[in-house]
């Protein structure tokens, strides 16, 4: 794989930098370390400006110190500009398979990893991305809890077999969620419940958990070309995907979620790209949002 960590001075740089050292990346792996540091015109004097250069290029060459004393080839920048049009090319330009950024920055001057910059990636990477946030118990366990949400479409499986190709400890545990969705077609939406016949809600209802159980079996067929440890969840709230994602990662957990950028077509569509953006910016936990690289 061919990783991009965009850093700036913040904490949730840091804590990205000891979450990505922490784990074990596939053989031939390599990282490039960037920051971005927004042109000069925005402080009232040069000598700040430059300050803040330096402090740019000390962090990346650090995180790339680490990553190299890992046995990963690593290479670092330090760039000018907007941070996330800067990230976004540089994403682009080499090639790279997963992006990671913090979950938000805190640098008054360097304003980098802010929210906004981190859901601009999210939304235009022509990757994957990872958001990343500090554990519950501020440790790196060498086991992991892995969330993969799936709904059976083509970005699911994607995100399934990314899972597949990543080395794993052996006490990983990784639990795949699904909800049951009652999707009413359109021309019974406007109907008043009275004229909705049961048997046809008895239908609907059959049909959406075949839909939940055919997403987690799929993603258990691929999940099975790894020695891992696979657990599953249906859920049957009646709550939006974001809620019932959100809430099983949290009463699970769990150190990272996993879930595809987009979801299925039509009216039976679960993971939209506007949940996987939700849930990567609100989770309290790290989140990989897993596209096909373009």
């Amino acid at each position: 794989m061919k990783i991009l960590l965009a850093m700036d001075t913040s904490l949730a740089s840091q804590v990205a930098l000891g979450e990505i050292v922490a784990r074990a990346w596939p053989s031939g792996s390599s990282f490039e370390v960037v920051s971005v540091v927004e042109p000069s015109h925005l402080w009232t004097t040069s000598e700040a400006a430059q300050e803040t250069v330096r402090e740019a290029e000390q962090v990346v060459e650090r995180a790339a110190g680490r990553l190299c004393s890992n046995g990963y080839p690593t290479t670092s920048a330090t760039f000018s500009g907007d941070p996330k049009t800067v990230i976004l090319d540089r994403t682009g330009s080499i090639g790279a398979d997963l992006v990671v950024v913090g979950s938000h920055g805190v640098s008054a001057i360097t304003r980098f990893l802010l929210g906004n910059v981190a859901a601009g990636v999210l939304r235009y990477a022509p990757c994957s991305v990872e958001v990343v946030r500090p554990r519950a118990e501020r440790q790196y366990p060498e086991n992991m809890k892995v969330l993969l949400a799936t709904d059976g479409s083509e970005s699911s499986e994607l995100a399934a077999q990314s899972i597949v190709e990543r080395p794993w400890t052996k006490g990983t545990e990784i639990r795949v969620l699904s909800a049951v969705e009652l999707i009413l077609p359109a021309t019974r939406a406007f109907l008043q419940p009275p004229l909705i016949h049961s048997a046809f809600i008895d239908c609907v209802r059959v049909e959406a958990m075949k839909r939940a159980q055919d997403a987690i079996t799929r993603s258990r067929e691929i999940l099975s070309a790894a020695d891992l440890n696979v657990s599953e969840s249906i859920s049957v709230l009646l709550e939006t995907p974001k809620t019932i994602i959100l809430d099983e990662a949290a009463e699970w957990g769990a150190d990272l979620i996993v879930l595809g950028s987009h979801g299925r077509h039509g009216i039976d569509r679960f993971l939209l790209g506007s949940v996987s953006e939700a849930v990567a910016m609100h989770a309290g936990c790290s989140v990989e949002v897993i596209r096909k690289a373009r």
